[in-house]
């Protein structure tokens, strides 16, 4: 019995979506997409009971990478989902937890357990973004006379929030394309990068605070020189997409063929992408943990990481390990902006916070190919179990293994300071939705685009489907 089959009895009686009895049509697909992500933007309208939202201090970079609206019922966002399922992945990967998912079983075992962590996460923290004052209460009026019954309160909120979420995740899963998790950060993003590209409300300066009009504002004015300077972020968002959909379609094809059968081949392709932006991703995680650890020792008067004004860091390790401010918060525009990067402590911020971010990514993008099966000697067990061999050599996992060895670990590697060099351009130019940010709605957008081709391609010939399988 492993550990997961202890908590079988409750994750049984945990509530499910249905898969449908009739695979959904694309068009159905599309709705129930559209349908989730109009309810996603709904929640990040609704503030909890009992919220002071006037002092709520937002973090753009976690609402990025939690999917979530600081402040609103979403403010732990997909995070409590994310963190369940990196925790399992990596203990199953790791052999903590002794689980064969190639069996039916106990994928619903593992996913069952999975769902059960991502509830107690979203309780979790839930608690601690209420007591640690980051989502202050409103102690003017406390709900039942109680600040901490106030608190309480809106920790159950936040909770039942990021639920909704889970089982939002469940639904597009099962009837949309692609995954929730996938789709409400990149909608987060998306809906960043337009609101800085096209927001029409006036800035300090009275020019529209949106990049595009911001030029048009400038180009009418004679100013060609601000103009120019106001594109640069969206300018900087196009290179790094352009980047990045570039490198996913980089990769290595090693010829492959079938012992049993003569004649009969296939290629295992090896991306240069191999780790996808699961780097970045938890390399950010760090640092903003990094960043959030040091807000609360700081609000508790221990300011071990660095002091903080209006919850950001203003020195210390926490300081040196955020990523820069956003250009559109200079009244001076991107050219006020590039001055201050050219200060000798922002200077020092930036190749501090490049090396850390670059480095965390190599150490991860290492560690997930070895704790999640991705590694040399996995693969090649994987394709000895297939029958699949190189052609010329024996059909032994060793000798595959020292062939795929020349090539996994080096991309991994070249592949994890690819990605996070290229997030921290995106986060030093400024380009809007922040460099993380892109690089995730970027792998997003491109895996959805592929699913809405192999729904398309399925419609047309329903034979291909049974055929793959």
């Amino acid at each position: 019995m492993s550990f997961i089959d202890l908590f079988t009895p409750i994750t049984s009686a945990l509530p499910e979506v249905k898969r449908p009895a009739i695979p959904p049509t694309l068009k159905e697909k599309l709705g129930w997409t559209v349908v989730i992500l109009l309810l996603f933007f709904i929640l990040g309208q609704i503030y909890p009971l009992g919220v002071d939202s006037a002092n709520i201090s937002r973090f753009e970079r976690l609402d990025v990478l939690m999917g979530s609206k600081t402040g609103s019922l979403i403010t732990a966002g997909i995070g409590p989902i994310v963190l369940a399922s990196i925790f399992l992945q990596l203990a199953v990967g790791a052999k903590l937890i002794s689980l064969d998912l190639t069996k039916d079983e106990n994928k619903r075992k593992f996913q069952g357990f999975q769902k059960l962590l991502a509830i107690a996460l979203s309780f979790f923290e839930a608690g601690v973004y209420v007591f640690s004052n980051y989502i202050p209460a409103n102690t003017a009026s406390p709900l039942l006379g109680s600040i901490f019954a106030t608190q309480f309160l809106i920790m159950l909120q936040l909770a039942l929030g990021s639920i909704i979420l889970l089982y939002f995740d469940e639904v597009v899963q099962k009837y949309g394309i692609g995954s929730g998790i996938g789709l409400f950060i990149a909608a987060g993003v998306s809906q960043s990068v337009m609101v800085g590209a096209f927001s029409l409300a006036p800035s300090a300066t009275g020019a529209p605070s949106g990049l595009i009009p911001q030029a048009l504002y400038y180009v009418a004015g004679g100013d060609i020189v601000n103009a120019v300077w106001s594109l640069m972020p969206v300018l900087f968002v196009v290179v790094v997409f352009a980047a990045v959909v570039y490198a996913e379609g980089m990769k290595i094809e090693l010829p492959l063929a079938y012992g049993r059968a003569r004649g009969l081949g296939a290629r295992y392709p090896i991306k240069f992408l191999y780790v996808s932006n699961i780097p970045v991703i938890l390399a950010s995680a760090v640092l903003l943990n990094v960043q959030l650890a040091g807000m609360f020792a700081a609000n508790a008067g221990m300011p071990l990481l660095g002091n903080y004004e209006s919850n950001q860091p203003i020195d210390g390790i926490a300081y040196y390990t955020t990523p820069l401010a956003s250009p559109l918060l200079f009244p001076g525009g991107y050219a006020s902006y590039v001055q201050y990067l050219a200060q000798p402590q922002e200077l020092l911020h930036i190749l501090f916070y490049g090396l850390a971010l670059i480095a965390l990514c190599v150490i991860f993008g290492w560690f997930w190919i070895e704790s999640t099966g991705m590694g040399a000697g996995d693969i090649a067990k994987q394709l000895e179990r297939a029958g699949l061999q190189i052609p010329g050599f024996r059909q032994d996992s060793r000798i595959t293994q020292k062939i795929l060895e020349r090539y996994i670990p080096i991309i991994t590697i070249l592949g994890s300071i690819f990605v996070g060099v290229l997030a921290w351009f995106a986060d030093i130019t400024g380009a809007l939705g922040t460099g993380t940010g892109i690089l995730l709605t970027v792998g997003i957008l491109y895996k959805m685009y592929e699913d809405l081709a192999q729904q398309q391609l399925f419609e047309m010939y329903p034979q291909l489907k049974n055929f793959v399988g």
